[in-house]
């Protein structure tokens, strides 16, 4: 038995029922199908929004299918809040609290988050929001990683999510200060899935929106494999998902949060 699992299953009976806030990432659909299988009262809720892609719908719709969960699907309305389509630094802190508000409103179970002990080590101003909405994070509190949790994954038998890459939300690749516009969002998704269909299922792809234009971001190694004709396809294919919305596109080696500027946020 994994002492890691243990843990959290020892934590989650002690909580009881618990509304468990899912994403469609690994951290959040692992800790769903454990409180599930620990207390099958508890409940699970999955935020459709077109920051959301549908790749991550379609795989929380599966679990709650095959796992037999209690699934809510909301609408948590965080882009046609101003806040956070000014698409601040601290946009998460909006996105989170419109979430966890939302939530607050479906259930009277205590909200638990698929925040791990890695998380811990960034700029995340949405734990704020969950601070303040006295959201628990089991994973904190049993101190397990991402390695860990992806452990527990594969204890589990949960192949397809194990090895799942990250996949933040949608508006994560529109730079910073840059107003976040819900019609572009699914198109961003298109145009990932669109370099996929060409190189096949690589590590990292990113479709980045900048100022000027477009960026496509490739782990390094596919970046530097990249053929003549792979690259005029990625530039014909990615500019007509946009429909002429934009003009140029680069494509350079992926970097994480890229599109996040931090000295943007305005501190008291």
């Amino acid at each position: 038995m994994n002492p890691k699992l243990e843990q959290l299953e020892r934590y989650l009976a002690d909580v009881g029922p618990v509304a468990v806030a899912v994403s469609g990432g690994v951290d959040s659909m692992t800790l769903a199908v454990v409180a599930h299988r620990v207390n099958p009262a508890t409940q699970q809720f999955h935020a459709v929004s077109a920051a959301v892609p549908t790749e991550a719908t379609l795989r929380v719709k599966h679990y709650a299918a095959e796992e037999s969960w209690n699934l809510h699907l909301v609408n948590a309305g965080e882009t046609s809040d101003p806040r956070y389509v000014e698409n601040p630094a601290n946009r998460c802190y909006f996105c989170k609290t419109n979430l966890y508000d939302t939530l607050a409103g479906g259930t009277d179970l205590p909200l638990v988050s698929g925040t791990n002990l890695d998380d811990l080590g960034d700029y995340r101003p949405g734990l704020i929001a969950a601070d303040e909405h006295e959201v628990l994070h089991p994973y904190v509190e049993t101190g397990i990683s991402k390695s860990d949790l992806r452990g527990i994954a594969r204890d589990l038998g949960l192949h397809d999510l194990k090895d799942l890459p990250a996949a933040p939300c949608l508006s994560s690749r529109v730079t910073t200060g840059i107003p976040i516009d819900p019609g572009i969002l699914p198109l961003i998704n298109d145009a990932e899935n669109v370099v996929r269909q060409i190189l096949g299922e690589i590590e990292a792809i990113r479709c980045r929106i900048l100022p000027d234009g477009i960026a496509i971001e490739l782990n390094t190694g596919a970046r530097g494999a990249l053929t003549e004709r792979e690259e005029s396809a990625i530039h014909t294919e990615v500019l007509g998902v946009f429909a002429g919305r934009y003009e140029t596109l680069s494509i350079r080696p992926y970097e994480r949060g890229s599109a996040f500027l931090i000295n943007t946020l305005e501190v008291d």
